[in-house]
């Protein structure tokens, strides 16, 4: 299964690897030299099909957890000043994306968009502690009836080059559907509330939809 965002790249490369696999004998006359090509067009085919893979991942919502809601790997835990909508301290959580994860941003929780703005910024790396604040990045803030507002965050990063939000403000969106999506390699920064119970470690690898990032008892 396929996310829509990659419709239109993922029939480009198909064509293209089409294309390429089909005159690669009249490009040149070595026979490896051919399979090279052909082998390489297929490979960029299949880096492209998994980037734009959307798991099925249906799940029952939750008010008393948040769901990671992107794949990656956990990089930040610490409490920071977030100046752009609480203008106070909050407990900052991050998840790295690689090329290699599914790049889906999926609601953490359920409730009501209150904010939701686009950035236009740098292109630093992913997980470059200015990166939250300057790169290109999307911010949406979401009213859940158990944890109160939690912000998210889309960054790009040095390879993407787009990012897609579904939020708009005044919105109801349910836990685990679909958010938007960041095209080659981002991150996503949350802020919680202080005090709010994480149960994930830094390094610790997240899956979208399934890994608890925080939770209310």
């Amino acid at each position: 299964m396929f996310h829509k965002e990659g419709g239109k790249i993922i029939l480009i490369a198909t064509t293209l690897t089409v294309i390429i696999t089909l005159f690669a004998p009249k490009l040149t006359t070595i026979p490896w030299l051919e399979k090279t090509i052909q082998i390489a067009a297929l490979f960029f085919l299949l880096m492209i099909l998994q980037f734009f893979r959307n798991p099925n991942r249906r799940i029952e919502a939750n008010d008393k957890v948040v769901l990671a809601p992107v794949d990656g790997k956990v990089v930040v835990i610490e409490e920071v000043y977030e100046d752009e909508y609480f203008k106070d301290k909050r407990l900052q959580v991050s998840i790295f994306m690689s090329p290699i994860n599914v790049h889906v941003t999926r609601y953490a929780v359920s409730g009501k968009i209150k904010y939701s703005k686009y950035h236009p910024g740098k292109y630093l790396v992913a997980w470059h502690p200015k990166a939250s604040t300057e790169n290109e990045r999307t911010t949406v803030v979401i009213e859940n009836r158990v944890f109160g507002e939690i912000l998210y965050r889309q960054i790009a990063g040095a390879l993407a080059r787009r990012i897609v939000n579904y939020a708009e403000v005044g919105m109801q969106v349910r836990q685990g559907d679909d958010a938007g999506f960041i095209k080659f390699g981002s991150r996503v920064d949350m802020f919680f509330p202080l005090g709010t119970k994480v149960e994930v470690k830094l390094q610790q690898n997240a899956v979208g939809n399934q890994t608890v990032i925080a939770i209310k008892e």
